[in-house]
């Protein structure tokens, strides 16, 4: 399912933190938001599931804009979010904790169907995580809450999953397992990553926020070019080919550490 920012302007206390942002994700793609702290790549997408009004603009998913024509019930059958891993305590099994994505199908107070479960387990089969159906959320590990996580989305059945740093707390290994199972999924995805090397991975196309606007959109190639890179986050890059993947891989160093930036100085 397609997803589009049209003119998205998002204002907080007064204070307008994205401005006439437009970009979009077409079925199936996986869309990297990237940019600095306080450029409001989060608070973009919390637009998209309903978590934050827009100012102006519109918001759509499919063919319907999410605030102006969607109940908040109607947009969480289209999306599904997954957020920064917390410590939140859910005393309830794995099961339990996907079977809550099955809220956007049901009436208040309802009962579990056996077709929720078979949706549930269903969702924990497809992130490696049926074997823990019976286990507390609470003791699992960082990585395997986060698959759970995705697991409830999962069970949502919703087409576009909003990805808002899902791996920032994670290591290295759970930061590759959980990306390459959303590489590995039908859905639309759209992430918000500050690891510039995992979103030239695993994104077919990236975004870049700067001060709330976009200032450049392509494929990572085009996008995180040593120009755009040292404009924005204030450092050097290099970009250079994987010698596993084959993806681009960038590296970096302090401004004051790369040659032609000191030449640069000493020009001007």
């Amino acid at each position: 399912m397609e997803v589009r920012f049209n003119g998205v302007s998002v204002a907080i206390e007064g204070v307008e933190i994205v401005h006439g942002v437009s970009l979009e994700a077409a079925d199936g793609e996986v869309v990297g938001v990237l940019g600095p702290n306080g450029s409001g790549k989060s608070t973009l997408l919390r637009t998209l599931y309903r978590a934050l009004k827009p100012r102006a603009g519109a918001v759509l998913v499919g063919d319907a804009d999410v605030w102006a024509e969607l109940s908040a019930r109607e947009a969480a059958r289209r999306t599904a979010a997954v957020t920064q891993h917390s410590e939140e305590d859910f005393r309830l099994s794995v099961l339990e904790v996907v079977l809550m994505g099955r809220t956007p199908h049901k009436s208040l107070f309802s009962a579990t169907t056996a077709e929720d479960h078979a949706f549930a387990r269903g969702a924990l089969e497809q992130v490696g995580m049926a074997e823990a159906a019976d286990r507390l959320y609470p003791t699992l590990s960082g990585g395997e809450q986060q698959r759970v996580v995705l697991a409830r989305a999962l069970c949502q059945q919703a087409k576009v999953l909003v990805l808002d740093e899902p791996t920032n707390h994670l290591d290295i290994a759970h930061q590759l397992e959980f990306l390459e199972l959303v590489r590995r999924l039908d859905n639309t995805a759209v992430l918000v990553l500050h690891d510039l090397n995992l979103a030239a991975t695993y994104c077919d196309r990236v975004f870049l926020l700067a001060q709330g606007r976009i200032v450049a959109a392509g494929p990572v190639t085009e996008v995180l070019t040593p120009e755009l890179v040292r404009a924005v986050f204030g450092v050097c890059a290099r970009l250079g080919t994987h010698p596993v993947t084959g993806a681009p891989q960038l590296s970096f160093s302090p401004l004051e550490s790369d040659p032609l930036e000191s030449q640069r100085s000493e020009d001007g």
